[in-house]
């Protein structure tokens, strides 16, 4: 079982990718653990929450959650205030067998990390630049 701990993730941002470090926030009662990447305005903290749970059927599910807020800040009569004006979500989900072997789900996830390359134009094109497929 994973200790909640620091995440450095490395965005797109051209020419130079920037690291971002998220710090760990909590650990809710059902086993999410979340961490968060904040210049210091809590609506506005990026947040990264991991789960893996074991259903009634012995199958095990596990979410991997990105939240990234957008924030301006907007002045009113002379108040400076921050403000969130959108987020971007995604999300990966796993579903396992319980009779699945540690190889079988870290042959998935590398798939699906590999299927995430900028290079994978069908996934790239879809996700990234909002395009269609035919």
């Amino acid at each position: 079982m994973p200790q909640l701990q620091s995440l450095v993730l490395t965005d797109r941002a051209t020419p130079t990718p920037v690291n971002r470090t998220f710090l760990p926030k909590d650990v809710s009662n059902l086993g999410v653990g979340t961490v968060v990447n904040s210049s210091g305005v809590p609506a506005g903290a990026q947040r990264v929450s991991v789960s893996m749970r074991q259903r009634a059927s012995g199958n095990y599910h596990g979410e991997l959650r990105l939240a990234v807020p957008v924030v301006v800040t907007e002045t009113i009569n002379g108040v400076s205030m921050p403000k969130v004006i959108r987020t971007g979500y995604a999300t990966l989900t796993c579903d396992f067998d319980k009779t699945s072997s540690e190889q079988e789900r870290n042959d998935v996830i590398g798939l699906m990390a590999s299927a995430l390359a900028s290079g994978k134009v069908l996934v790239n094109d879809a996700l990234v630049k909002l395009e269609g497929v035919y």
